[in-house]
């Protein structure tokens, strides 16, 4: 299994587990170099975890696969349509 299964195998397990999980999005554009993830949480303690979580996953499993390594960005949603 290449890099981007391995990644959504591993982050969709954990985020399906993640409390307040709103909303999940992944973005795969690894012919370029990128793959992403967007998570929607119901308040900033869930997605802090939800981080930790993520860290301990890609250190664990990723990243000797990753070019670079990862960024976490969080905030607030502003807009919903």
């Amino acid at each position: 299994m290449g890099r981007a299964g391995r990644a959504t195998r591993g982050f969709h397990s954990f985020d399906q587990r993640a409390s307040g999980l709103v909303a999940y999005y992944y973005v795969d554009d690894s012919d370029e170099g990128v793959i992403f993830s967007i998570s929607v949480f119901e308040n900033q303690g869930d997605e802090e975890d939800s981080n930790r979580l993520a860290a301990d996953f890609v250190k664990e499993n990723l990243a000797e696969l990753l070019p670079n390594p990862p960024m976490i960005t969080a905030g607030q949603v502003k807009a919903e349509g």
